[in-house]
């Protein structure tokens, strides 16, 4: 027997293009970004022009930094005609796992000319010996 399902068969296919749609619009809308390393760490650079270093909250929990932000226009024009507008106003967020030789606890960063750098250091490489392991008899 054959069974009807409301809410099977065309109409998820006919939503799923906007299941996600949240997550790609604040994917267009997050800063770009690059991330490099070198032998004294990592550095996280991020594109945040006309972003005031007081509207930038940067944190590190559990081996990620977030960095969360708004851009706001505060200007008001009177008696202009707007054709386009392409700049963005408003809340963002971004995250990075950091690796696992990263410092959390040695995080800084710098604002300048609308690039934020994050700059974390690596952990502090630890010497490894050879221990001797005993075989224990049966």
């Amino acid at each position: 027997m054959v069974e009807k399902s409301h809410g099977a068969g065309l109409w998820p296919s006919l939503y799923d293009p906007f299941r996600n749609f949240g997550a790609k619009v604040a994917d267009w809308l997050a800063p770009a970004s690059d991330a490099a390393s070198d032998t004294e760490g990592y550095r996280i650079a991020m594109e945040l022009p006309g972003v005031e270093e007081s509207d930038i909250d940067i944190s590190v929990h559990d081996g990620v930094v977030t960095v969360r932000g708004e851009k706001t226009d505060s200007k008001e024009e009177k008696g202009e005609d707007y054709f386009f507008s392409e700049r963005q106003y408003g809340a963002f967020s971004r995250s990075f796992r950091l690796p696992g030789d990263a410092d959390g606890d040695k995080v800084s960063a710098d604002l300048k000319d609308g690039v934020l750098t994050i700059k974390i250091a690596r952990l502090a490489a630890q010497a490894q010996t050879a221990k001797k392991v005993t075989i224990s008899k049966s």
